[in-house]
């Protein structure tokens, strides 16, 4: 389960229990179409990166899942322990002709908190450490060029979001997958309670 903030923990623990089957299991990885292209970034937990980067125009869809470690064919409890290498992360689908990648990783690093290490608001580990996952040398270039512009900004103190070759990205279970869709109320309370925009507006100066 995640590691957050003693009040929210049990509260998530038991919604996890009553929304988790056992006959849930990893679906397969689809290739998107052609006229399509796909970036992965992980920014802690998954349901608040995958809800934010859906309300973006020009991404298709975004799908939660996890990245960057070892383990085979990991799952949540897995994965949310700790040890296996992986973090949560997003897979995010989008055209190329309504939004540029560039715009992608602008976004994702005004939703995230970039100057804490193995750690993303109230959920701590090195499972929610923040990354960027890129596919290609285009990709990389352009993940190190916008770091390097933060960094010169100077207005963050440190920036601890990796930038790292993509592997395995593992499609996390059913339930987890437009979780803020399907239980709105759980996810709000949870979002709140760990201070997710509270933070992202305290580095950044913005307000959701």
């Amino acid at each position: 389960m995640k590691k957050i903030i003693a009040f929210a923990y049990g509260f998530v623990a038991l919604l996890l229990a009553g929304y988790c089957s056992a006959g849930d299991t990893l679906p397969q990885v689809k290739p998107p179409s052609a006229q399509l292209a796909t970036a992965i970034f992980a920014g802690g937990c998954f349901w608040c990166v995958e809800a934010d980067f859906e309300k973006l125009t020009g991404v298709v869809m975004a799908e939660s899942g996890y990245t960057g470690g070892q383990l085979e064919k990991p799952t949540y409890e897995q994965v949310s322990h700790g040890g296996t290498g992986h973090t949560e992360a997003v897979r995010v689908t989008y055209n190329p002709k309504q939004v540029s990648y560039e715009k992608l990783l602008d976004y994702f690093w005004h939703h995230i908190d970039p100057t804490v290490k193995d750690q993303q608001f109230c959920d701590v580990g090195n499972q929610y450490r923040s990354a960027i996952f890129y596919q290609d040398e285009a990709q990389k270039k352009a993940a190190e060029a916008s770091k390097a512009v933060l960094e010169r900004n100077g207005k963050l103190a440190h920036i601890y979001t990796e930038i790292v070759p993509a592997s395995t990205f593992y499609l996390a279970e059913g339930y987890h997958q437009d979780y803020y869709k399907k239980n709105p109320i759980r996810y709000k309370y949870y979002r709140n309670g760990c201070g997710r925009d509270a933070r992202v507006s305290e580095v950044w100066g913005t307000s959701h």
